[in-house]
Protein backbone atom coordinates (compact mmCIF):
# COMPACT_ATOMS: atom_id res chain seq x y z
CA UNK A 1 0.00 0.00 0.00
CA UNK A 2 1.45 3.35 -1.07
CA UNK A 3 0.03 6.65 1.06
CA UNK A 4 0.99 9.44 -1.49
CA UNK A 5 1.44 12.53 0.73
CA UNK A 6 3.31 14.43 -1.81
CA UNK A 7 0.40 17.08 -2.72
CA UNK A 8 -3.64 17.31 -3.18
CA UNK A 9 -2.94 16.80 -6.45
CA UNK A 10 -2.21 12.86 -6.89
CA UNK A 11 -5.93 12.34 -6.68
CA UNK A 12 -7.82 9.80 -9.28
CA UNK A 13 -11.03 10.03 -10.19
CA UNK A 14 -13.79 8.29 -8.36
CA UNK A 15 -15.93 6.08 -10.64
CA UNK A 16 -18.70 8.15 -10.08
CA UNK A 17 -16.39 11.17 -11.73
CA UNK A 18 -15.10 9.22 -14.61
CA UNK A 19 -18.88 8.06 -15.26
CA UNK A 20 -19.70 12.10 -14.91
CA UNK A 21 -16.95 12.58 -17.81
CA UNK A 22 -18.23 9.95 -19.77
CA UNK A 23 -21.76 11.21 -20.41
CA UNK A 24 -20.84 15.19 -20.52
CA UNK A 25 -22.28 16.54 -23.68
CA UNK A 26 -19.63 18.22 -25.34
CA UNK A 27 -18.82 21.27 -28.37
CA UNK A 28 -15.87 23.19 -28.91
CA UNK A 29 -14.89 25.89 -26.26
CA UNK A 30 -13.05 28.18 -28.35
CA UNK A 31 -16.50 29.04 -30.16
CA UNK A 32 -18.20 28.90 -26.72
CA UNK A 33 -20.48 25.53 -27.86
CA UNK A 34 -19.31 23.18 -25.25
CA UNK A 35 -22.43 23.24 -23.28
CA UNK A 36 -20.70 21.47 -19.96
CA UNK A 37 -18.40 24.21 -20.02
CA UNK A 38 -20.61 26.68 -20.25
CA UNK A 39 -22.43 24.78 -17.42
CA UNK A 40 -19.38 25.18 -14.86
CA UNK A 41 -18.92 28.64 -15.71
CA UNK A 42 -21.65 29.50 -14.70
CA UNK A 43 -22.36 27.63 -11.79
CA UNK A 44 -19.32 28.61 -10.41
CA UNK A 45 -19.81 32.56 -10.96
CA UNK A 46 -23.23 32.04 -9.10
CA UNK A 47 -21.68 30.05 -6.57
CA UNK A 48 -18.91 33.09 -5.69
CA UNK A 49 -21.96 35.94 -6.66
CA UNK A 50 -20.19 36.96 -10.11
CA UNK A 51 -20.62 37.81 -13.17
CA UNK A 52 -18.56 35.59 -15.40
CA UNK A 53 -15.70 32.35 -15.01
CA UNK A 54 -13.02 31.43 -17.96
CA UNK A 55 -12.40 27.77 -17.58
CA UNK A 56 -8.81 27.11 -17.79
CA UNK A 57 -6.01 24.17 -17.83
CA UNK A 58 -4.05 25.29 -14.21
CA UNK A 59 -4.20 27.27 -11.47
CA UNK A 60 -0.97 29.22 -12.57
CA UNK A 61 -2.47 30.24 -16.55
CA UNK A 62 -6.00 31.64 -14.10
CA UNK A 63 -3.50 33.47 -11.81
CA UNK A 64 -1.21 34.67 -14.69
CA UNK A 65 -4.32 35.87 -17.03
CA UNK A 66 -5.42 37.31 -13.71
CA UNK A 67 -1.95 39.26 -13.60
CA UNK A 68 -2.25 40.30 -17.29
CA UNK A 69 -5.37 41.61 -17.31
CA UNK A 70 -5.11 44.11 -13.94
CA UNK A 71 -1.96 45.29 -14.97
CA UNK A 72 0.27 47.21 -17.92
CA UNK A 73 3.98 46.95 -18.26
CA UNK A 74 6.27 48.15 -15.90
CA UNK A 75 3.00 48.46 -13.15
CA UNK A 76 4.15 46.32 -9.65
CA UNK A 77 1.99 43.99 -7.62
CA UNK A 78 2.14 43.48 -4.10
CA UNK A 79 2.16 39.79 -2.36
CA UNK A 80 3.69 38.18 0.33
CA UNK A 81 6.88 36.67 0.29
CA UNK A 82 5.18 33.39 0.03
CA UNK A 83 3.21 33.50 -2.56
CA UNK A 84 2.61 31.17 -5.26
CA UNK A 85 2.41 33.16 -8.16
CA UNK A 86 5.71 34.82 -6.96
CA UNK A 87 7.75 31.28 -6.27
CA UNK A 88 5.78 28.58 -8.06
CA UNK A 89 4.87 29.98 -11.87
CA UNK A 90 7.95 30.10 -13.41
CA UNK A 91 8.76 34.05 -13.07
CA UNK A 92 5.67 34.68 -14.81
CA UNK A 93 4.66 37.82 -13.48
CA UNK A 94 7.44 39.68 -15.45
CA UNK A 95 7.82 36.73 -18.53
CA UNK A 96 4.21 37.24 -19.30
CA UNK A 97 3.26 40.56 -17.99
CA UNK A 98 6.32 42.74 -17.92
CA UNK A 99 5.43 43.67 -13.77
CA UNK A 100 7.53 43.65 -11.41
CA UNK A 101 6.82 42.26 -7.63
CA UNK A 102 6.88 44.41 -4.38
CA UNK A 103 7.20 41.44 -1.24
CA UNK A 104 6.18 41.55 1.86
CA UNK A 105 6.31 39.52 4.94
CA UNK A 106 2.92 38.84 6.49
CA UNK A 107 1.65 36.66 9.33
CA UNK A 108 2.10 33.50 7.88
CA UNK A 109 1.76 34.21 4.35
CA UNK A 110 -1.19 36.63 5.41
CA UNK A 111 -0.74 40.59 4.30
CA UNK A 112 -2.85 42.89 6.24
CA UNK A 113 -4.43 46.32 5.42
CA UNK A 114 -1.72 48.28 7.58
CA UNK A 115 0.99 46.49 5.98
CA UNK A 116 -0.29 47.68 2.61
CA UNK A 117 -0.58 51.57 3.44
CA UNK A 118 3.17 51.77 3.63
CA UNK A 119 3.77 49.38 0.16
CA UNK A 120 1.74 51.20 -2.50
CA UNK A 121 3.97 53.64 -4.37
CA UNK A 122 3.01 57.41 -4.65
CA UNK A 123 2.15 58.90 -7.95
CA UNK A 124 5.74 60.07 -8.95
CA UNK A 125 6.62 59.73 -12.77
CA UNK A 126 9.77 57.46 -11.30
CA UNK A 127 8.38 55.04 -9.58
CA UNK A 128 6.53 52.18 -10.40
CA UNK A 129 2.69 51.87 -10.46
CA UNK A 130 1.19 49.87 -7.92
CA UNK A 131 -2.18 48.74 -9.77
CA UNK A 132 -2.57 44.97 -7.99
CA UNK A 133 -2.77 43.04 -5.00
CA UNK A 134 -2.59 39.67 -4.76
CA UNK A 135 -3.68 37.17 -1.87
CA UNK A 136 -3.75 33.78 -1.28
CA UNK A 137 -5.67 31.57 0.74
CA UNK A 138 -5.13 29.08 2.08
CA UNK A 139 -1.33 30.20 1.70
CA UNK A 140 0.76 26.70 0.21
CA UNK A 141 4.07 27.62 1.75
CA UNK A 142 2.77 28.52 5.37
CA UNK A 143 1.15 25.47 5.86
CA UNK A 144 -2.33 26.10 4.88
CA UNK A 145 -2.79 29.09 6.86
CA UNK A 146 -6.70 30.80 6.18
CA UNK A 147 -7.25 34.33 6.01
CA UNK A 148 -10.18 35.83 8.24
CA UNK A 149 -13.26 37.05 6.46
CA UNK A 150 -12.45 40.35 8.42
CA UNK A 151 -8.63 40.86 7.14
CA UNK A 152 -10.17 40.00 3.55
CA UNK A 153 -12.58 42.56 3.74
CA UNK A 154 -10.07 45.35 5.09
CA UNK A 155 -7.83 44.41 2.48
CA UNK A 156 -10.87 45.07 -0.04
CA UNK A 157 -11.84 48.49 1.42
CA UNK A 158 -8.25 49.79 1.29
CA UNK A 159 -7.60 48.29 -2.16
CA UNK A 160 -11.37 50.39 -3.17
CA UNK A 161 -10.13 53.43 -1.63
CA UNK A 162 -6.96 53.17 -3.51
CA UNK A 163 -8.53 52.01 -6.80
CA UNK A 164 -6.31 48.95 -6.71
CA UNK A 165 -7.26 45.48 -8.10
CA UNK A 166 -7.66 42.52 -5.90
CA UNK A 167 -6.80 39.27 -6.70
CA UNK A 168 -6.97 35.90 -5.09
CA UNK A 169 -5.24 32.88 -5.83
CA UNK A 170 -7.58 30.35 -4.60
CA UNK A 171 -5.87 27.44 -5.32
CA UNK A 172 -7.45 25.93 -1.61
CA UNK A 173 -9.92 28.49 -1.10
CA UNK A 174 -12.66 25.81 -0.28
CA UNK A 175 -10.20 24.76 2.03
CA UNK A 176 -10.23 27.57 3.84
CA UNK A 177 -14.13 27.90 3.65
CA UNK A 178 -14.54 24.75 4.97
CA UNK A 179 -12.47 25.92 8.10
CA UNK A 180 -13.22 29.22 8.55
CA UNK A 181 -16.72 28.94 7.92
CA UNK A 182 -17.52 31.98 5.40
CA UNK A 183 -19.21 31.78 2.38
CA UNK A 184 -18.46 31.50 -1.45
CA UNK A 185 -20.84 34.80 -1.59
CA UNK A 186 -18.82 36.52 1.18
CA UNK A 187 -16.03 35.92 -0.33
CA UNK A 188 -16.41 37.09 -4.19
CA UNK A 189 -17.80 40.28 -2.57
CA UNK A 190 -13.99 40.95 -1.59
CA UNK A 191 -12.30 40.67 -4.73
CA UNK A 192 -12.21 41.74 -8.29
CA UNK A 193 -10.90 38.66 -9.53
CA UNK A 194 -10.50 34.84 -7.81
CA UNK A 195 -8.62 32.16 -9.39
CA UNK A 196 -10.18 28.16 -7.64
CA UNK A 197 -8.49 25.21 -8.63
CA UNK A 198 -10.59 21.69 -8.75
CA UNK A 199 -7.52 19.34 -8.94
CA UNK A 200 -6.42 19.71 -5.68
CA UNK A 201 -9.00 18.65 -1.89
CA UNK A 202 -12.19 18.91 -4.51
CA UNK A 203 -10.23 15.83 -6.40
CA UNK A 204 -10.67 16.64 -10.39
CA UNK A 205 -8.11 15.39 -12.68
CA UNK A 206 -7.26 18.86 -14.33
CA UNK A 207 -8.97 22.60 -14.44
CA UNK A 208 -9.07 25.67 -12.75
CA UNK A 209 -11.48 28.72 -13.14
CA UNK A 210 -11.08 32.25 -12.91
CA UNK A 211 -13.86 34.53 -11.74
CA UNK A 212 -14.64 38.49 -12.10
CA UNK A 213 -16.91 40.92 -14.25
CA UNK A 214 -18.37 40.26 -17.50
CA UNK A 215 -15.72 42.45 -19.24
CA UNK A 216 -13.14 41.05 -17.11
CA UNK A 217 -13.79 37.56 -18.32
CA UNK A 218 -13.76 38.92 -22.26
CA UNK A 219 -10.14 40.23 -21.72
CA UNK A 220 -9.18 37.53 -20.07
CA UNK A 221 -10.55 34.85 -22.84
CA UNK A 222 -8.65 36.59 -24.96
CA UNK A 223 -5.67 36.44 -22.93
CA UNK A 224 -6.37 32.90 -22.55
CA UNK A 225 -5.75 32.20 -26.05
CA UNK A 226 -2.60 34.23 -26.19
CA UNK A 227 -1.08 31.80 -23.55
CA UNK A 228 -2.41 28.99 -25.55
CA UNK A 229 -5.41 27.76 -23.22
CA UNK A 230 -8.49 28.04 -25.55
CA UNK A 231 -9.21 24.30 -25.37
CA UNK A 232 -11.87 22.36 -27.82
CA UNK A 233 -14.31 19.90 -26.58
CA UNK A 234 -13.58 20.19 -22.72
CA UNK A 235 -16.45 19.52 -21.23
CA UNK A 236 -15.41 15.90 -20.67
CA UNK A 237 -12.68 17.88 -18.13
CA UNK A 238 -15.52 20.45 -16.72
CA UNK A 239 -17.86 17.28 -16.10
CA UNK A 240 -15.61 16.38 -13.43
CA UNK A 241 -15.52 19.73 -12.36
CA UNK A 242 -18.87 20.48 -11.64
CA UNK A 243 -18.61 16.98 -10.15
CA UNK A 244 -16.34 17.93 -7.56
CA UNK A 245 -18.13 21.05 -6.87
CA UNK A 246 -21.06 19.34 -6.15
CA UNK A 247 -19.84 16.68 -4.02
CA UNK A 248 -15.93 17.17 -2.35
CA UNK A 249 -16.48 20.29 -0.76
CA UNK A 250 -17.87 19.55 2.21
CA UNK A 251 -15.66 16.56 2.65
CA UNK A 252 -13.03 18.97 2.95
CA UNK A 253 -13.22 18.68 6.83
CA UNK A 254 -12.16 14.78 6.75
CA UNK A 255 -9.21 15.66 4.67
CA UNK A 256 -7.94 18.75 7.60
CA UNK A 257 -9.10 16.17 10.54
CA UNK A 258 -6.55 14.10 9.45
CA UNK A 259 -3.63 16.45 8.72
CA UNK A 260 -3.79 17.62 12.88
CA UNK A 261 -3.95 13.60 13.60
CA UNK A 262 -0.87 13.09 11.41
CA UNK A 263 0.58 16.83 13.03
CA UNK A 264 0.33 15.42 16.31
CA UNK A 265 1.95 12.12 15.53
CA UNK A 266 4.96 14.40 14.13
CA UNK A 267 5.07 16.76 17.42
CA UNK A 268 6.26 13.84 19.48
CA UNK A 269 8.63 12.59 17.19
CA UNK A 270 12.49 13.60 18.62
CA UNK A 271 13.88 14.20 14.99
CA UNK A 272 11.51 16.56 14.09
CA UNK A 273 12.12 19.99 15.27
CA UNK A 274 8.94 21.72 14.50
CA UNK A 275 5.82 21.49 12.80
CA UNK A 276 3.76 24.56 11.17
CA UNK A 277 0.44 24.86 12.80
CA UNK A 278 -2.14 23.07 10.81
CA UNK A 279 -5.46 24.47 9.76
CA UNK A 280 -6.55 22.97 6.98
CA UNK A 281 -4.61 19.87 4.39
CA UNK A 282 -1.02 20.96 4.29
CA UNK A 283 1.65 19.49 6.94
CA UNK A 284 5.18 21.33 7.01
CA UNK A 285 7.57 20.34 9.24
CA UNK A 286 11.21 21.24 10.36
CA UNK A 287 13.62 18.47 11.13
CA UNK A 288 16.23 18.81 13.20
CA UNK A 289 19.70 20.24 12.39
CA UNK A 290 21.57 15.87 12.38
CA UNK A 291 18.44 14.52 10.24
CA UNK A 292 19.82 14.06 6.58
CA UNK A 293 16.33 15.02 4.89
CA UNK A 294 17.15 12.98 1.75
CA UNK A 295 17.71 10.32 3.51
CA UNK A 296 14.57 10.07 5.18
CA UNK A 297 12.45 10.87 2.42
CA UNK A 298 13.88 8.03 0.97
CA UNK A 299 13.56 5.96 4.29
CA UNK A 300 9.49 6.77 4.16
CA UNK A 301 9.56 5.71 0.51
CA UNK A 302 10.84 2.56 1.34
CA UNK A 303 7.90 2.12 3.68
CA UNK A 304 5.28 3.06 1.26
CA UNK A 305 5.11 6.79 2.64
CA UNK A 306 5.65 9.57 0.06
CA UNK A 307 6.58 12.94 1.29
CA UNK A 308 7.67 15.60 -0.40
CA UNK A 309 10.75 18.20 0.26
CA UNK A 310 9.94 21.59 1.31
CA UNK A 311 12.99 23.46 1.34
CA UNK A 312 16.15 22.87 3.36
CA UNK A 313 15.39 20.77 6.55
CA UNK A 314 11.97 20.55 5.69
CA UNK A 315 8.90 18.35 4.72
CA UNK A 316 5.84 18.41 3.35
CA UNK A 317 2.78 16.38 3.52
CA UNK A 318 -1.02 16.63 2.44
CA UNK A 319 -4.10 15.26 3.17
CA UNK A 320 -6.54 14.73 0.37
CA UNK A 321 -9.52 12.40 -0.53
CA UNK A 322 -7.40 9.49 -1.64
CA UNK A 323 -6.00 9.13 2.22
CA UNK A 324 -8.16 6.87 3.91
CA UNK A 325 -7.98 6.05 7.88
CA UNK A 326 -6.06 3.27 6.57
CA UNK A 327 -3.52 5.31 4.89
CA UNK A 328 -3.20 7.47 8.04
CA UNK A 329 -2.82 4.67 10.41
CA UNK A 330 0.02 3.35 8.18
CA UNK A 331 1.70 6.97 8.42
CA UNK A 332 1.66 6.89 12.12
CA UNK A 333 2.85 3.48 12.32
CA UNK A 334 5.80 4.54 9.82
CA UNK A 335 6.76 7.83 11.52
CA UNK A 336 6.85 6.26 15.02
CA UNK A 337 9.20 3.87 13.59
CA UNK A 338 11.65 6.38 12.09
CA UNK A 339 15.24 5.67 12.49
CA UNK A 340 17.61 8.06 11.83
CA UNK A 341 21.42 7.97 12.25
Amino acid sequence: MIVDLRSDTVTKPSKAMLEAMLEAPLGDDVFKEDPTVNQLEQYVAELFGKQAALFCPSGTMTNQIAINVHTRPGDELIADVNAHIYNYEGGGISKNSGVQTRLLVGNRGRLSSTQLETAVQANYDWLSRTSLVCLENTVNRAGGSIYSLEDMQAIANFCQEKKLALHLDGARLFNAIVEAGYTEQQVGLCFDSISICLSKGLGAPIGSLLLGTESFIKQARRVRKVFGGGMRQAGILAAAGLYALRNNIQRLKHDHQKAKFIAEILNHQTWVKQVLPVETNIIIFELQDEVNSLALEQQLAQQGIRVAGFGKQTIRMVTHLDIDEEGVHKTEAVLKQVKVS
